[in-house]
């Protein structure tokens, strides 16, 4: 079958669903998956061919029942590297890459440093800094046993050493030891705002690493920064992935705990995405 008539059709019934920029990007996510080719080379030679049709129309299916396709496929990509990612772990996403790359900016890749990964997940970010700042130690920890898992195999497959601990970060009293670089993107998404997820999310990813009660929305960020003020060393960094809608709040949260000069980020799409912190 001609690809470019699946590609039609992926079109067609995707985007009732999706936008068809997306749409579209979930195709050419397919193509590569499944054929091990892009955009490019379908442009180049519209007769391209498959002789996996069935394939195709299964993955449409799943897709039409708003599976993300990281899931269908088992993967995820993440700052240039290959994650892999199920039921167990949030599918990571670009302005956690932003993140990433904020804190990469703000350190001598040649100094060694103690880097704490706290609601690792699939050890997206944890292991990302581990390959990228090969000269320090990083440790992940998540409250789920099944995450870690999925962690420790994505560490393997990027041959990375790390240390991980399964432990709830709102149960810790202190920690086991000093850190340079405290990093966290915990639940923080209120229960108000799940009108504002998709079902590919909501129906799919993990609620325990999603949701807080709308009560006390900043409660991981509390917990983890009144830990981190206690448990940086000297001229430490305490970097959050926050609710784009508490900007302000974060800072307040972290000024009354004594962090200085904590600087607020927005994403490339304009949105309160991050903040930085100084012990």
């Amino acid at each position: 079958m001609l690809i470019k008539l699946l590609q039609d059709q992926y079109i067609a019934q995707l985007t009732p669903i999706y936008d068809e920029l997306e749409a579209q990007q979930l195709f050419l996510f397919c193509l590569e998956e499944l054929e091990g080719k892009r955009r490019l080379d379908l442009a180049m030679n519209p007769g391209l061919t498959t002789a996996k049709e069935a394939v195709w129309l299964k993955v449409l299916a799943d897709l039409i029942q708003q599976r993300p396709v990281q899931h269908i496929f088992g993967k995820a990509y993440f700052y240039g590297y290959t994650f892999k990612v199920n039921e167990h772990t949030l599918i990571p996403r670009p302005e956690t890459e932003e993140l990433v790359e904020w804190i990469l900016q703000s350190v001598s890749p040649d100094h060694p440093l103690q880097i704490l990964d706290i609601g690792t997940g699939s050890g997206c970010i944890g292991l990302t800094l581990a390959k990228e700042l090969p000269q320090s130690k990083v440790t992940l920890l998540d409250v789920s046993a099944d995450a870690l898992a999925v962690a420790k195999e994505n560490a393997s497959a990027m041959q990375v050493s790390v240390d991980c601990i399964q432990q709830d970060i709102l149960a810790v009293g202190e920690l086991k030891q000093k850190y340079d670089i405290i990093v966290s993107n915990p639940p923080y998404i209120r229960q108000l705002e799940k009108v504002e997820i998709k079902p590919n999310v909501m129906d799919y990813e993990p609620h325990t690493a999603l949701f807080v009660e709308d009560q006390d929305p900043l409660i991981f960020y509390r917990k983890i920064a009144q830990l981190a003020y206690t448990h940086l060393n000297s001229e430490g960094l305490l970097f959050y992935e926050i609710n784009q809608y508490l900007g302000k709040e974060m800072v307040e949260l972290l000024d009354a705990i004594g962090f200085k000069n904590s600087e607020l980020r927005r994403d490339l799409l304009g949105n309160d995405r991050m903040t930085k912190s100084y012990i």
